[in-house]
């Protein structure tokens, strides 16, 4: 593209820019959420043909910009002077799990980069480092949808915590538990595939301690055939009581420091602990709240859950006879409809609704959120 032509893209209005930027978002969505952003990116060449199309799959994987750019490559792209670049957030500047983007974005000779939302980290200033380099920089292309996109995970930033995924599994009159305690197995061996690959990309698993009384839970992530999973979280109990001596979540991998006590019920606390903390080498970014029902009330009247995976069987408990049962939740501080939190169906990390064998699974996002 000759210079003029550069120039002029350059100052286009935003609209000449948003259909690449709304695939970048599109992309973005196939990637699940956590400790990092969703981010998605698309490349052009200097005729607006799409060259390649990337999204970042999660902590410790290559960025949405690496990903495009390697895409490009493995299809024979060496040149790519002329090209622009899209992507739905402002490219890292900071050395991570992986190298900067902002590096790679001007040793490969990218010419332009058109971006949505800003960094709202202390790592800001990604664009600055490319305009410097001498890259055109569009900047704030579709930002409303691009900052909605990961609303909750800027949220979490701000307030110095992890991100928080809350599990549940629950019979259709949302029971967790029946009249006599029984509590395994509500939902279908699928579900509990699924809350296996939940385990193996997260940082820390949390239940309360009256869950890790009744129900002695190990907490580990496995494989489909049973097999411990080589990345494990750690196990994290939250609550003043002491375990019960050669509890499950205290064994097994990895061995010794793999678990942790949380000697609170202010959830926030627990997860300021948490941030502060490390776990297989990495911060903890990233933490699975699997319950009981007291902790789970906890964080979602503290407003600390970004996303839920609800698990729905069709089975339903009731009360018992004499009226006892444990729903899912207890008091949550809402005593008029209006003040009820609101959730929005997820559309990231394989779609907002998926059936699990004889489960639906519901994946949520509090409203406001992408």
């Amino acid at each position: 593209m000759a210079q003029k032509e550069m120039r002029a893209l350059g100052t286009a209005p935003h609209h000449a820019h948003e259909p690449f930027m709304q695939q970048a978002l599109d992309a973005a969505l196939q990637g699940h959420r956590g400790a990092n952003p969703l981010v998605g990116a698309v490349l052009t060449d200097s005729r607006g043909a799409v060259l390649s199309v990337g999204h970042h799959r999660g902590a410790g994987s290559l960025h949405a910009e690496r990903d495009c750019i390697a895409r490009a490559q493995s299809s024979g792209i060496s040149d790519f002077s002329g090209t622009t670049l899209y992507s739905t957030l402002e490219p890292c500047r900071n050395y991570g799990r992986t190298p900067a983007c902002t590096q790679l974005i001007h040793e490969v000779g990218i010419g332009q980069l058109v971006y949505g939302a800003k960094d709202p980290t202390a790592n800001t200033g990604g664009a600055d480092i490319l305009t410097e380099a001498g890259v055109s920089v569009v900047a704030g292309v579709m930002a409303a949808d691009a900052e909605a996109l990961n609303h909750r995970w800027t949220a979490a930033q701000k307030q110095g915590r992890p991100f928080v995924t809350v599990h549940l599994a629950q019979s259709l009159d949302a029971r967790i538990a029946a009249a006599d305690g029984t509590s395994q197995w509500i939902t279908g061996p699928e579900s509990r595939t699924h809350t296996h690959t939940i385990r193996q990309r997260i940082d820390a698993i949390l239940v309360g301690t009256n869950t890790a009384q009744v129900d002695d839970p190990r907490l580990t992530a496995r494989t489909p055939d049973g097999e411990l999973a080589e990345t494990q979280p750690l196990r994290c109990v939250m609550g003043r009581r002491e375990l019960a001596p050669g509890a499950k979540l205290t064994q097994g991998r990895p061995e010794g420091d793999g678990w942790a006590q949380l000697r609170t019920r202010d959830p926030f606390e627990a997860l300021l602990t948490l941030a502060s903390a490390q776990h297989n080498g990495f911060p903890v970014r990233h933490v699975l709240v699997e319950g009981g029902q007291s902790v789970l009330s906890a964080f979602v009247a503290a407003d600390l859950v970004d996303e839920i995976f609800a698990y729905v069987a069709p089975v339903l408990i009731g009360t018992g006879q004499d009226g006892s049962a444990r729903n899912t939740l207890g008091s949550i501080g809402v005593e008029t409809l209006t003040d009820a939190p609101r959730y929005g169906l997820d559309p990231a990390d394989g779609g907002p609704v998926t059936v699990m064998g004889d489960d639906v699974c519901l994946h949520l996002t509090p409203k406001g959120a992408q």
